[in-house]
């Protein structure tokens, strides 16, 4: 069995200048397929409230909710790290609920490391897990849980000021003892810029091609949602338009009596 990955082994592709890949994954079918395709890291996001549970964004998504998707996914790997996003209002309190609840998701679900959005003001909580035995992944640039305030969906780090804020923001996220920093929807000179400066790995979606991995979402990779298109994401199957045209067929052959045959009966 290939061995598995870990955050030194994730390190040193950054050190050897190779290219790490990143794909969200929330149940255990998916995660056989996608460890069998060599992906690096299997990330259970809270992505999973929109793109699974049919709700609006990430912001409805409970710790329970994301430990039974977690536990699913961390049963069908057997080669990627397996990570798990922090939902909101998990951490963000004080560095002790962070501890608490990470360390169930790592107990309870099995994952290998946690990820956590926000800026600087993180730290603290960064250092907290690291020093306790978690490993983190960073998020800065543009975090989902905050679209509220940042009024939708929007690229973070325009302007002068707002470049410079991400830059210390993931600086010091990195000197609190972060393995890796997630760079969203920012400018790719930015995200090049910060790759360049940070000993960690970085993980870019929206962020251009400099950074030292990418990731994208399940359903966006394979067109789960045929009419959703992403300028940041490129479809590589046409998976949802499959089943629907298949799940067609199989209705109208039950409806007509052309399914099941005597191939089909026991």
């Amino acid at each position: 069995m290939t061995d598995r990955i870990t955050v030194s082994s994730l390190q040193k592709k950054k050190e050897r200048g190779e290219k790490i890949v990143m794909i969200t994954c929330y149940d255990y079918p998916s995660a056989r397929l996608l460890d069998q395709s060599g992906a690096d890291i299997l990330l259970i996001g809270d992505s999973v409230g929109d793109n699974v549970l049919g709700y609006e964004n990430t912001v409805p998504v409970t710790l329970e909710e994301m430990i039974h998707h977690a536990k699913a996914v961390s049963r069908g790997t057997e080669r990627a790290l397996v990570l798990a996003d922090m939902p909101f209002l998990s951490y963000q309190i004080c560095p002790e609920q962070a501890l608490e609840n990470a360390g169930r998701m790592m107990k309870e679900a099995g994952v290998a490391a946690v990820k956590i959005e926000g800026g600087e003001r993180m730290a603290p909580t960064v250092e907290k897990l690291v020093s306790s035995g978690v490993a983190v992944m960073a998020h800065v640039g543009f975090t989902p849980q905050s679209v509220n305030v940042f009024g939708g969906y929007r690229t973070q780090g325009r302007d002068n000021d707002s470049a410079e804020r991400i830059v210390s923001d993931a600086k010091a996220l990195a000197n609190s003892g972060a393995f890796a920093m997630l760079l969203e929807l920012i400018p790719a000179e930015l995200a090049k810029k910060i790759s360049k400066e940070l000993a960690i790995p970085t993980i870019g979606i929206g962020a251009g091609p400099y950074c030292d991995g990418q990731v994208q979402v399940f359903h966006d990779l394979f067109g789960l949602y045929p009419d959703k298109t992403f300028r940041h994401a490129k479809r590589y199957s046409e998976a949802g338009l499959a089943i629907s045209e298949g799940a067609k067929r199989f209705v109208e052959e039950v409806r007509s009596g052309a399914f099941p045959t005597s191939d089909n009966s026991y």
